[in-house]
């Protein structure tokens, strides 16, 4: 039996870990359908919109619920309970527009505390800029571009934490982010602002998660938050 090289065995040494190893740059699915831990809040189990609001928080919202996800419709949305410093998990599917361009084309937005947006957009295949899917609208631009093409559920994990203020309202330290989105880190502990056509609220208060009416028939679901110290 002829044994095979020296060189034919390097080959296969160097090139095999290469073929086997996964791409960390590319959208995956390991938090798709993620089941929240027993302290998480559900914000929604797929069956109902209890707990959110229209907004301003006086009329029950009305998007419309069919096969465990509601999709954007009738104005912004928020819900009735506030929050300070938490994990997200999110899914969203963005609609197929192909005669839209820009934030013309699956736009929504979720609005963590009330105040500061995380863009949702249809940007699959585009260099991402500070207004495209998975940035803090007009601050931060995501790392990478980790969207999936329209029509696919993606997924948001967020760590967020509130300003910090002193006693007499002025904040000592920004609003921080870290975003992964499809299974990708896109923001790393980012300082962020409040973003216009938020809620308003203070800055360092609790506030609500609010998602975005921008007119596109986004799609979300299985949304539960971890509440932090």
């Amino acid at each position: 039996m002829k044994l095979p090289s020296a060189r034919i065995l390097w080959t296969a040494l160097v090139i095999l870990p290469i073929v086997a190893a996964d791409d960390p740059e590319k959208p995956n699915d390991k938090t798709l359908g993620a089941r929240p831990p027993e302290d998480a809040v559900v914000l929604f189990d797929g069956k109902s919109l209890d707990g959110w609001v229209k907004r301003g928080g006086k009329t029950p919202a009305d998007w419309p619920v069919a096969d465990g996800a509601f999709t954007v419709g009738h104005g912004d949305i928020q819900t009735t309970r506030q929050f300070g410093n938490f994990k997200l998990h999110l899914e969203f599917k963005v609609p197929y527009m192909p005669d839209k361009h820009g934030q013309g084309r699956g736009n929504s937005g979720v609005y963590l505390t009330g105040n500061h947006e995380l863009q949702v957009l249809d940007s699959f295949g585009l260099k991402s800029q500070n207004n495209d899917c998975g940035a803090i609208y007009q601050q931060i631009a995501p790392r990478v571009n980790a969207c999936k093409p329209p029509l696919e559920w993606q997924t948001y994990d967020v760590t967020f934490h509130k300003a910090v203020v002193d006693a007499e309202g002025k904040v000592v330290k920004k609003a921080r982010v870290t975003v992964i989105q499809n299974g990708i880190e896109i923001i790393d502990d980012a300082e962020i602002h409040p973003t216009p056509g938020g809620t308003g609220a203070r800055p360092g208060t609790d506030g609500p998660l609010l998602l975005q009416d921008h007119g596109n028939a986004v799609k979300y679901r299985n949304i539960w938050l971890l509440p932090l110290q």
